[in-house]
């Protein structure tokens, strides 16, 4: 067995520091888990994906820290297997909620509740209980004096990380003294310029009409538009066919495919061609000789190299970035959409190229209850230092939580969306006056379309419809004329468990998840991944340019389920020229029965003058 546990690590690109010691701990591990060599390095592989780690290496200092990952998945299982069985586990919190009303339960039993469990609390109501009753009915008695686990955290509004590129004082805001006078004592923000680029697909489009032929249409689009650029860009030769035996070196463009079912492995590597060049034919790719790489399934690269016998190609060169196009050429202007008609008047307001910024990405409640407290305390965090724009990202009613995926709810789920959501962020634009909220569906949302490329959400809200806006997933904005990106599905996640990739020895140390955001730049796509993971509804019949990224945005937003960041991105690879781009990964705005992080930027012109924290909510 342990052999099968260090082949299982190799195959997935890790080496061990001390080889026998870590197998040991390892089978260990396999024994008192129940786990499989496979099982076993899959969660180590989250675990360094959590962590960080850029060395792909197990080091044995790491082997604690997973053991303790070991043990939190372990009791999530059985905490999950318990309340699908319908069993309830006590914890810290059900002992002092029932300490805290040890008067009114005095000469009460414990036992199945009835319709008359108002009965057992004060009949004082706050505002959270009553939204909790009346928008909440998951079988569970409400309570007046409701205490969760959310409103007793210790490190509200913790700063996770920032970098900071210009003084406070640019920014306009201010930290209120007095929280009852918050909105009077704020500075008022301008109202930033807004403008959609691109309107598909519509909302209420026909989908699940996906077909064969319009797979491989999109595939071989994508091949082609990639190899038109490798030659524009004069610094290449004119492409050829990899598949045919020749001992000259040549250059290709394909596909990068994996060799059957699985996960791609370095024997398994493929590239596709295009029709044109090799009537959409596949063939080995040798990556041995080259010093690094870094290549995944559905990738669209340039290889160098040469195929002695025909059957295999081996690569001396490999180049998985292209010359971007030109934002202008890019976008059509008839596909852009100004939000306001007053919109000319707004940018000379406004000062161009200068944006604040608050982004947060759901679920926006935590798993215990529907109060959407995270949202509450967000939007009062708002209200105390207004940005001109808040970006939120769903799911926004989730279908992974556990109210709603029991089907324990009273009310449906546009009911719940509008009363919880929508009528919130009316409230917080009457109030703020000149703010702006910007809305991004996600396919895990459980009151829009479970498809991808995602329709905008049809909010309707005619009285305040150029403050709140949705936008279509994946979508491209232009605020204050800084162009921003963003997509809702997990792609970074999703290339991870997916690449697989080679560190030059004499190189620099390369930061995973810089790496990871550049393959959306790089590729020209906010779902270069191919074929498409399993919980992805993926349909290229349904508007395949939405897709699209010809253009480097400012901002590109990656919300993931992946560590916080925020990183420039910036090329320099022979022949790129790539303008620095700031990669966000806000973090999930609840996590578990806590609070998460969301980000607050200040941009202020380029790359190297912004402010940007991940605060903890």
């Amino acid at each position: 067995m342990e052999e099968e546990i260090k082949s299982e690590f190799k195959r997935s690109g890790f080496d061990l520091e001390d080889e026998e010691e870590i197998l040991n701990k390892c089978l260990t591990f396999c024994i008192n888990y129940s786990l499989s060599p496979s099982d076993l390095v899959s969660s180590w592989e989250v675990y360094y994906l959590n962590r960080q780690l850029n060395e792909p290496m197990v080091h044995n200092a790491e082997i604690d820290g997973f053991l303790l990952h070991l043990q939190n998945q372990k009791k999530e299982y059985v905490i999950k297997e318990k309340e699908e069985a319908g069993l309830h586990i006590y914890s810290i919190g059900d002992v002092e909620m029932i300490l805290n009303n040890n008067d009114d339960m005095k000469d009460s039993t414990p036992g199945t509740p009835t319709d008359r469990h108002q009965d057992l609390f004060s009949p004082a109501r706050d505002t959270i209980s009553l939204m909790y009753e009346n928008v909440l009915s998951s079988g569970k008695p409400s309570k007046s004096k409701l205490v969760t686990p959310f409103s007793k955290r210790t490190d509200r509004h913790a700063v996770k990380f920032s970098i900071n590129t210009i003084p406070d004082v640019e920014n306009g805001k201010q930290e209120p003294n007095d929280e009852d006078d918050i909105v009077r004592k704020v500075l008022p923000r301008k109202r930033c310029s807004l403008v959609i680029h691109g309107s598909e697909p519509k909302p209420g489009c026909r989908f699940m009409y996906d077909t064969v032929e319009a797979r491989l249409n999109a595939i071989e689009n994508r091949i082609r538009k990639h190899t038109r650029a490798f030659v524009a860009s004069g610094l290449y030769e004119e492409p050829t066919d990899p598949t045919t035996a020749s001992q000259k070196s040549i250059f290709a463009v394909g596909m990068v495919c994996c060799d059957g079912e699985g996960r791609i492995n370095e024997k398994a590597v493929m590239l596709q061609s295009s029709m044109e060049h090799s009537g959409g034919e596949c063939v080995r790719l040798d990556l041995q000789h080259l010093s690094h790489y870094s290549v995944f399934p559905g990738q669209v690269v340039g290889i160098g190299g040469h195929n002695p016998s025909g059957h295999c190609f081996v690569a001396s060169k490999l180049v998985d970035s292209i010359p971007t196009s030109i934002a202008d050429e890019a976008l059509n202007p008839a596909k852009k959409q100004a939000i306001d008609k007053e919109n000319q008047s707004i940018d000379l307001l406004c000062k161009p190229r200068e944006l604040s910024m608050i982004i947060a990405a759901g679920p926006f409640t935590t798993t215990d209850n529907l109060l959407f407290e995270p949202l509450v305390e967000l939007l009062a965090y708002a209200k105390r230092r207004p940005p001109q724009l808040l970006v939120l990202l769903g799911p926004f009613i989730d279908t992974e939580h556990p109210d709603i995926k029991k089907g324990t709810v009273d009310r449906s789920f546009d009911e719940i969306f509008h009363f919880e959501i929508l009528k919130k962020l009316e409230d917080y634009v009457e109030c703020m006056g000149s703010a702006r909220v910007l809305l991004v569906p996600s396919i895990r949302d459980a009151t829009h379309d479970f498809v991808f490329p995602q329709p905008a959400l049809d909010i309707n809200l005619p009285d305040l419809k150029s403050q709140i806006v949705s936008l279509p997933n994946p979508g491209i904005f232009e605020a204050n004329e800084v162009k921003v990106g963003c997509c809702t599905v997990d792609i970074l996640k999703q290339i991870s468990g997916e690449e697989i990739s080679r560190t030059a020895v004499d190189g620099k140390p390369i930061d995973r998840m810089s790496r990871l955001a550049n393959h959306i730049l790089n590729q020209q796509s906010f779902y270069p991944l191919y074929p498409p993971s399993e919980s992805v509804p993926l349909d290229f019949s349904l508007a395949p340019e939405t897709l699209q990224l010809s253009l480097v945005p400012d901002v590109l937003i990656l919300p993931s389920d992946i560590k916080y960041f925020v990183k420039v991105l910036n090329s320099e690879r022979e022949g790129i020229n790539h303008t620095n781009c700031i990669a966000i990964n806000p973090g999930r705005l609840a996590k578990g029965e806590g609070g998460g992080t969301f980000v607050e930027l200040d941009y202020g012109g380029g790359s190297d003058k912004i402010n940007a924290s991940i605060v903890g909510i």
